[in-house]
């Protein structure tokens, strides 16, 4: 059966999700599909962002324990409020400093160089920043990294292989860092059979949530993840440059952080000024300094939203709506040049399409010319992320009908196949 925009538009009708599009500052004439780089801001998160500027306003200093949210506990609180969505226990989870940030934290903290294991484990599509801080970690214990940090390959470089990454697990690794999906191509790695596989090996296992968090369930917990980290701009709307995140198993609490400050203290002991840290019972203690609490506040309004939706019915639309994207591109768009990049089996997919084409970059401008907001990965990536909570299947109609004509009348020749400087 051809798809059609009564199709979509009876899609929208059903959708339980759609109410949500209200909450969102939408642009008129205009299609946002980059929610997976920067998620729109929603009323709910500017709300919270005034308030706590009201709490400064009105209470100035006091405003660390008086106000609608008092600071001082404001990263615990959102960490109990994203606990969910990681799979995490409400003591586990705290927001706090940033990606690279939060990377160097817990490598400072849990790569323990010793005998053989001296060797760390990652692979080799990762983000570029996880590299560069695991690259610097290593030059901080006097070990080259050339030899020290194992990438593990990809075949077609778009996806990873769990055997090739379980096969690289031997006895001189002492860590391991991967990410939950992979920023171009979108596969979800299996994240509980390669905890299992490093458990069994005694070797510490980590992940970079950054393109999954707000977009698929988790269960670190569960699965016995050792730690995590990820930012809160994206799936999850918290704002560009908001704080991110971080996990820690509670059977690692009474570590010591790696990088230690006065915000990783007891509450109750921080304020006495003491040289000697008596740590938080909690992920709280790998804080490091004073949360910026303007960057931390829309995420209090964002993440009620999540805590309403359910993450399980955000992931249901989210598999439903891109399914419905690839189909459109297969019906479509066959004879273009494209060629979808990303795993089709929804447990492997992630929350974006990552469609392929040789004048990627050429094709992402004309899109943006015509009022849809994609992004581009070198070298020949467009990312489209249709968002369960904002982006409806209308919408992902309008988006293919406008690639199409793009193509057919060639808009794009007038453009030059290279980037932007912010891709």
């Amino acid at each position: 059966m051809l798809l059609s925009l009564e199709n979509a538009q009876l899609l929208d009708k059903e959708d339980s999700l759609n109410r949500y599009r209200e909450e969102f500052y939408l642009k008129p004439n205009s299609i946002y599909l980059d929610g997976n780089s920067l998620g729109l801001l929603s009323k709910r998160a500017e709300r919270t962002l005034l308030e706590s500027l009201n709490d400064w306003k009105e209470h100035g200093i006091d405003g660390w324990t008086k106000g609608k949210h008092p600071w001082f506990f404001l990263s615990e609180k959102l960490g109990e409020m994203m606990a969910p969505l990681v799979g995490g226990l409400a003591n586990e989870v705290i927001v706090t400093g940033s990606t690279t940030v939060n990377l160097h934290q817990l490598v400072a903290t849990f790569y323990k160089p010793e005998g053989k294991r001296t060797k760390i484990l990652a692979d080799e599509l990762t983000f570029p920043s996880d590299i560069y801080a695991l690259q610097s970690q290593l030059r901080i214990h006097g070990l080259d990294s050339n030899t020290h940090l194992v990438r593990v390959k990809s075949r077609d470089g778009r996806f990873l292989e769990e055997e090739a990454i379980i096969e690289a697990m031997t006895d001189e690794i002492a860590l391991i860092i991967l990410p939950t999906v992979l920023y171009r191509s979108g596969q979800i790695l299996d994240m509980k059979r390669l905890t299992a596989e490093a458990n069994k090996r005694g070797i510490l296992i980590g992940f970079d949530g950054c393109h999954s968090i707000g977009a698929i369930p988790h269960s670190f917990t569960e699965w016995g993840v050792d730690f995590a980290y990820w930012c809160n701009y994206k799936h999850l709307n918290g704002g560009p440059g908001t704080v991110g995140g971080l996990y820690v198993n509670s059977k690692h609490f009474g570590t010591a952080p790696g990088l230690a400050g006065w915000f990783g203290s007891k509450k109750e002991k921080q304020f006495d000024m003491e040289h000697t840290l008596t740590l938080a019972d909690s992920a709280g203690a790998y804080q490091i300094g004073t949360p910026h609490v303007l960057s931390l506040a829309p995420l209090l309004g964002a993440l009620e939203i999540f805590t309403e939706a359910g993450i399980e019915n955000i992931r249901t639309k989210s598999l439903k709506i891109n399914k419905f994207l690839m189909d459109l591109l297969e019906q479509e768009a066959t004879g273009l040049g494209f060629m979808i990049g990303n795993p089709l089996e929804d447990y492997r997919r992630g929350g974006h399409v990552s469609l392929e084409h040789k004048e990627a970059a050429r094709i992402c401008k004309a899109l943006k010319e015509n009022g849809i907001i994609p992004d581009f990965r070198a070298p020949n990536i467009i990312r489209l992320a249709p968002v369960a909570l904002y982006t409806s299947y209308s919408e992902v109609w309008e988006v293919v009908q406008v690639l199409k004509k793009i193509m057919t009348e060639k808009q794009y020749e007038k453009f030059k196949n290279e980037r932007e400087i912010i891709a």
